[in-house]
């Protein structure tokens, strides 16, 4: 994320943009879901939460370019689901689609980039570029 969107005009906006950004990874699903799904392990395979993760109640709170932000996990599931809410200091809630589905001994990892009002196409690619790294961080971690 590195635009900072109005609220409202992220409230009147029906539609975003978005981007769905692939990796395949030769692990288990339930392997790699419950890797990725630990707030605890995202700071080493997610860039934007580097400075780590802290919990907070049932939410987690990160540090960084963006000032304090809570990142708030839907609960574990069967589905392979790691979505998650992350709300920045000006009240800006970015829903961030992040799913593990299997695919024969492996499986695939797909997150869902939105991009925001106010967002330039260098400031999208960008993101995006920062989420296919992330991914392949994931990959690499995941097939050690």
């Amino acid at each position: 994320m590195t635009a900072r969107p109005n609220i409202e005009d992220l409230q009147a906006m029906s539609t975003m943009p978005a981007k769905i950004i692939h990796q395949s990874i030769e692990r288990d699903w339930r392997d790699v879901y419950d890797f990725a799904g630990k707030p605890e392990n995202m700071p080493l395979w997610a860039s934007g939460l580097a400075s780590g993760l802290e919990p907070n109640g049932a939410d987690w709170i990160a540090h960084g370019a963006l000032g304090t932000v809570k990142v708030s996990f839907v609960p574990t599931n069967e589905f392979g689901v790691i979505d998650h809410t992350v709300t920045i200091e000006s009240g800006l809630r970015v829903y961030n689609a992040l799913r593990i589905v299997p695919n024969g001994d492996g499986c695939e990892v797909m997150f869902t980039l939105l991009r925001l009002p106010g967002m330039t196409d260098a400031q999208f690619s960008a993101d995006a570029a920062h989420v296919e790294k992330d991914l392949a961080m994931l990959k690499a971690l995941m097939e050690r």
